[in-house]
């Protein structure tokens, strides 16, 4: 009879003994699966973050890589306005009265003359007057430059990154060149991809001459050209290429927006 109780109390025993392993396998397995999902939802949002990032730091201007399926450029200048509306509190067209416009933009204590035509792109021109004697752009860096065929210097991001604008956005495009072509000095506004109403603050250079194709809202708007400092421009700051040694990056030498005057 003891013979039999002790094998019982070893059977239970060895049951327990058993059903513990299955517990703790049980819960390793349970852990390890919810390890693996949060690892594949970790790298997901990584994925999405950086495709996102890169998005946005090519959102507007000249020679962007239209947006994927996936995700939009886009990173936009905020904010970003339906196509073909207005958005915010832009300036009115008024402000250009229809007249030529001088000044100086200097980058980096580099002085460029500047002529902006206010009878041919009148909304653009009265935005970049009320931004320049607002004192907008004081500070602001350029944050782009592209070589090789696209030869443009961007500037005009209060962010830094591409990404920003002065909190309004407007169309259409004015003044675009019916041949395409954007010579050495003129001065432009960059937008989205396929968006004619979302020009900004950001605007760019083109330092030689460049023919940009345009997409289903046209061209680029040509707000102006650079009367003199180009040389210097070339020599101090765009000779030296990007900061990675690619033809579309920023700047290997850091660009400062340190005055804009115009009257």
């Amino acid at each position: 009879m003891a013979s039999n109780d002790r094998q019982a109390r070893e059977e239970r025993a060895r049951l327990r003994t058993y059903q513990a392993r299955q517990e703790v396998h049980v819960r390793k397995q349970r852990r390890r699966t919810r390890d693996n999902v949060i690892a594949v939802v970790a790298l997901v949002v990584v994925l999405a973050l950086a495709t996102a990032a890169q998005l946005l730091y090519f959102n507007g201007g000249p020679g962007s890589p239209e947006a994927t399926p996936t995700a939009t450029p886009t990173p936009t200048p905020t904010p970003t306005a339906p196509a073909g509306e207005n958005q915010g509190d832009v300036p009115s067209a008024d402000l250009a009265e229809g007249r030529t416009w001088t000044g100086t933009l200097t980058l980096n204590d580099i002085p460029l003359g500047v002529e902006l035509d206010g009878a041919a792109a009148p909304q653009a021109v009265s935005s970049e007057i009320s931004l320049a004697q607002s004192g907008f752009y004081a500070g602001t860096t350029c944050h782009r430059l592209t070589k090789d065929n696209i030869w443009v210097l961007q500037c005009g991001d209060p962010v830094g990154d591409g990404t920003g604008g002065p909190g309004y956005s407007y169309g259409p495009v004015e003044n675009a060149p019916a041949d395409n072509l954007y010579p050495a000095g003129t001065i432009a506004m960059a937008r989205q991809q396929q968006n004619g109403y979302s020009n900004g603050s950001q605007f760019f250079i083109v330092y030689e001459d460049t023919t940009l194709t345009p997409d289903e809202a046209g061209g680029y708007t040509v707000i102006g050209r650079v009367t003199s400092g180009l040389d210097q421009l070339q020599a101090g700051i765009t000779d030296a290429g990007t900061a990675d040694g690619t033809t579309d990056g920023a700047p290997a030498v850091p660009v400062t927006i340190t005055g804009f005057t115009i009257e």
